[in-house]
């Protein structure tokens, strides 16, 4: 059953495929934008590794600047890591909308196959019938040319009785001059 399903979604899916390269290319570049936001993050993270060993001051110590720097690039950090979070819940909303479309054409299918099977079954049971009210007229018929036959039969063989009835008499007188 899965594996029909799974045939007429692909069948489907084929049918409306302008449809889904534009939920698809939708989708891509939804993707493309996450991955360019956690590319900028991990460039932005290796930064604030370099800032955190950073040390400007003299003797080699860190600064207050130095510190100021590293919590600049971890704020810019959180503030990507926010933009993914909203990009992502984009991405995510997309996929359920293609779950979404994925069960409607599904169950339509679904319907589709059901009405198909009835129809099926209505139709084989109307074949039925008619097969049978077939096979009893086809029965019935034979049985009118059987009773034809006979008849025909029967009326042949009163009609040669009668024939010779009417030729007996005649040929009965010369037979009686005889004896």
């Amino acid at each position: 059953m899965r594996i029909a399903l799974l045939t007429l979604f692909t069948l489907l899916l084929t049918g409306t495929e302008l449809l889904a390269q534009n939920d698809s290319s939708a989708y891509q570049t939804q993707r493309l934008k996450i991955n360019k936001l956690l590319d900028q993050r991990s460039e932005s993270f290796g930064q604030y590794e370099s800032s955190l060993g950073a040390r400007s001051g003299i003797f080699g110590l860190k600064t207050k600047r130095d510190m100021q720097a590293s919590n600049d690039i971890l704020r810019q950090i959180v503030l990507t890591d926010n933009d993914i979070f909203s990009e992502l819940k984009v991405l995510l909303d997309y996929k359920d909308l293609e779950k979404t479309e994925v069960q409607t054409r599904a169950e339509t299918v679904e319907g589709r196959i059901e009405r198909y099977q009835s129809t099926i079954t209505r139709l084989q049971q109307e074949n039925q019938k008619l097969r049978i009210e077939s096979e009893k007229h086809i029965a019935y018929q034979e049985k009118q040319f059987n009773y034809l036959i006979l008849l025909i039969i029967a009326l042949a063989l009163s009609a040669f009785y009668i024939y010779k009835q009417k030729k007996l008499p005649k040929g009965d007188t010369k037979g009686s001059k005889n004896i």
